[in-house]
């Protein structure tokens, strides 16, 4: 195999979260997948046994991304900058031009039971956000570091689902609005 030749199970990958972000997951199915993919239905079950298993990488995957970019946003800064910083990154992914709300509430609106190894992803990815914001809260002193953090998951789920609404800037702005207003400098 060429070093530059990718492998079938990141051909699958990459093709399921760009058909799933734009389509939506259920609206995909799993011709498309292994055509679009140029892999056979054979590899796809090879490497995902069901089309859950599928979406919980692609979940996986996002959530890996997500927070590489926050942990390098928050590396070396005091706590109140951290946490803007970390608000900034959901701020940013509101620009792209392709942007279509948050992966993780797009995929939660299509996978009702709570109990679906789908939903644990997105509450693994929720959770592990809920903590980068209470460890911030409690670091700056906050009498109420847990209330705080839900409150900024809050309007983090509101600034992914409303940005594709409103402009990136009135996002930006209102994030860091927040924290200004949650821990006067």
């Amino acid at each position: 195999m060429k070093s530059a030749e990718v492998h079938p199970k990141d051909r699958l990958l990459a093709t399921a979260s760009r058909l799933f972000y734009a389509e939506g997951i259920h609206a995909v199915g799993v011709e498309r997948l292994v055509s679009e993919a140029s892999v056979t239905r054979a590899t796809f079950y090879r490497h995902y046994p069901t089309k859950d298993d599928l979406v919980a990488a692609y979940l996986a995957e996002t959530s890996r991304r997500i927070r590489v970019a926050v942990d390098a946003a928050r590396e070396g800064k005091p706590p109140r900058e951290a946490l803007a910083s970390a608000l900034a990154v959901v701020g940013d992914a509101t620009c792209g031009e392709d942007f279509r709300g948050c992966q993780f509430l797009n995929a939660a609106a299509e996978y009702p039971d709570a109990e679906s190894q789908v939903r644990r992803v997105i509450d693994d990815h929720r959770q592990w956000f809920f903590e980068v914001l209470r460890s911030e809260a409690a670091a700056l002193g906050h009498p109420e570091p847990n209330h705080a953090a839900r409150v900024l998951v809050l309007l983090r789920d509101g600034a992914l689902h409303g940005g594709e609404l409103d402009d990136a800037e009135t996002v930006r702005a209102t994030l860091q609005r927040a924290v200004d207003d949650f821990f006067p400098a």
